[in-house]
Formats: C-alpha cells, sequence, structure tokens
C-alpha cells in the first residue's frame, strides 16, 4: 500500500472536502471562525436563505465533524471545529510533499 493510499485509508478527507465544496457552508464555517457560538437565526441573517436551508447546511457540516451543536435552552448554538480541517490540512501537506519528492526524482532522472 503507498503512503498516499495509507492515508487516506487512516482518515478519509472525503467528507471535509465535500462540505466545504458549498459557497452557503463556506459562508458559514467563515462566520463561526472566530469561536463564537451562533444560533440558526444569527446565522441565516444576510445569507438570504431561510432557518431550514441553513439547517439543512449545517447538518452536512456537522456530519462532517467541522461544526458541533449545543443546545442552550430551547436553542441550538453551533460552534466551528477546526479539527477536521486540519487533519485536511496535514494530509494536503503530505500529498504535496510526496509530489515534491516525485518531481525531484524525475528532475534528477531526466537531468542525468
Amino acid at each position: 500500500m503507498s503512503n498516499l493510499s495509507r492515508t487516506a485509508a487512516s482518515a478519509d478527507p472525503a467528507p471535509v472536502f465535500s462540505a466545504l465544496g458549498d459557497a452557503t457552508r463556506l459562508a458559514l464555517v467563515s462566520r463561526l471562525s472566530d469561536g463564537q457560538p451562533r444560533s440558526i437565526a444569527q446565522l441565516t441573517d444576510g445569507l438570504g436563505l431561510t432557518r431550514q436551508g441553513v439547517t439543512k447546511h449545517l447538518r452536512v457540516l456537522e456530519r462532517a465533524g467541522i461544526v458541533t451543536r449545543r443546545r442552550v435552552g430551547r436553542e441550538s448554538r453551533f460552534v466551528f471545529t477546526p479539527a477536521p480541517i486540519d487533519e485536511v490540512r496535514t494530509y494536503l501537506d503530505r500529498v504535496s510533499r510526496q509530489w515534491d519528492d516525485a518531481l525531484a526524482r524525475l528532475k534528477a532522472f531526466v537531468e542525468d
């Protein structure tokens, strides 16, 4: 098994990439990235979506582990969880190093 396959198998980045592959979800992550918990009403403000629409996007982010939900009385508050994005960054750094190494080997081969 290659290093890339081993890495992909140990921490599947696909759900995080999928969750972040939507402009609305990126906007929600951006709003939450300051670490302040926000309600659906606060997150809906200015997005041009209904609360139900925002809730659907938040569920996708929740399933990917990017946000967590906390109950405060009768209201849900959402909080950004950076760990999945940090894991994806580590994965991308590893893939980048593998490509850099492969290109360096190719360059050495061609130049010899």
